[in-house]
């Protein structure tokens, strides 16, 4: 008997295989789900966050640098007329360049993540598939390093105006990223566990004025309690290790461990800050 099957077509069916046969004979069709794109690695997810953020930071917080350069160099010409030399002017010319480091980097970055939080913001950032640690780091990253011009005209301005020796301002090449993770962390944290944008600006404020106090007084004319209270504040060993290089020849060994210290600090509140961030993201 011949056939009325057309051989082509049998030899097509022949071929068939899998859910295109399963289809063929009237079988549902079952196919695997397409594989996802990996998950974006930790580096290069900061290094994306971080570019992104300092190119908004350039034209919207050049005028909050100015006010923050002018507020601490206003500081130290009001304290020269107390503070002749010495010790005391060491300290105040140290807490004043680190003041600027904690206006942007806390206080600012309070307020930014408040407001991100508030706003919805965070929502962005979660559906983006990179680690919460890339996103606190990124944006703590360009928020520190968007300091490092005022904090060096802060403390060139008042080595000149103490009579302090700038030899050893290198320094600042440690002591501005260590400061700048230690209260970018702790200025991200505030902004992202309170519950309200108004509580993460005033949290943020009582920061920086913590940081203004503690840091550009003298350590010796404050009370022990209120001493106890800056050794807390993370800022404060960035400022002993600014302080200590206006030496004519300083303790390295000291310097070295107040910038360990500090590099601790801000690795701790780092890591807290991520914490809040997974905290408020999936909230």
């Amino acid at each position: 008997m011949t056939s009325i099957v057309p051989a082509e077509t049998t030899g097509t069916r022949a071929k068939l295989s899998g859910p295109l046969a399963s289809t063929a004979s009237g079988g549902s069709a079952r196919t695997a789900p397409a594989p996802l794109a990996p998950r974006a690695r930790l580096l290069p997810s900061m290094a994306a966050v971080y570019r992104a953020q300092l190119s908004r930071a350039r034209v919207a917080r050049i005028p909050l640098l100015f006010v923050a350069t002018f507020q601490s160099i206003g500081i130290m010409v009001l304290m020269r007329g107390v503070v002749d030399g010495g010790a005391e002017a060491r300290a105040v010319v140290a807490g004043s360049s680190v003041l600027v480091v904690a206006f942007v980097a806390l206080n600012l970055l309070a307020q930014y993540f408040g407001r991100l939080r508030a706003d919805g913001g965070l929502d962005h950032y979660a559906t983006l598939p990179v680690p919460p640690a890339a996103v606190v780091l990124g944006v703590a990253g360009a928020y520190a390093s968007f300091t490092v011009p005022g904090t060096i005209v802060t403390a060139v301005t008042g080595s000149v105006l103490f009579g302090l020796p700038m030899t050893h301002l290198w320094v600042l090449v440690a002591v501005v990223p260590l400061s700048g993770a230690a209260l970018s962390g702790l200025g991200a944290a505030l902004g992202l566990l309170a519950p309200r944008q108004e509580l993460a600006t005033l949290l943020g404020q009582l920061g920086m004025s913590a940081a203004l106090l503690l840091g550009v007084l003298p350590a010796d004319r404050l009370p022990e309690p209120v001493g106890w209270a800056r050794d807390l504040l993370p800022s404060t060993y960035g400022v002993e290790a600014l302080s200590r290089s206006f030496d004519s020849h300083p303790d390295w060994a000291v310097v070295a461990l107040d910038l360990a210290v500090c590099a601790a600090v801000g690795v701790l509140s780092l890591a807290v800050a991520t914490w809040a961030y997974r905290r408020a993201a999936v909230r």
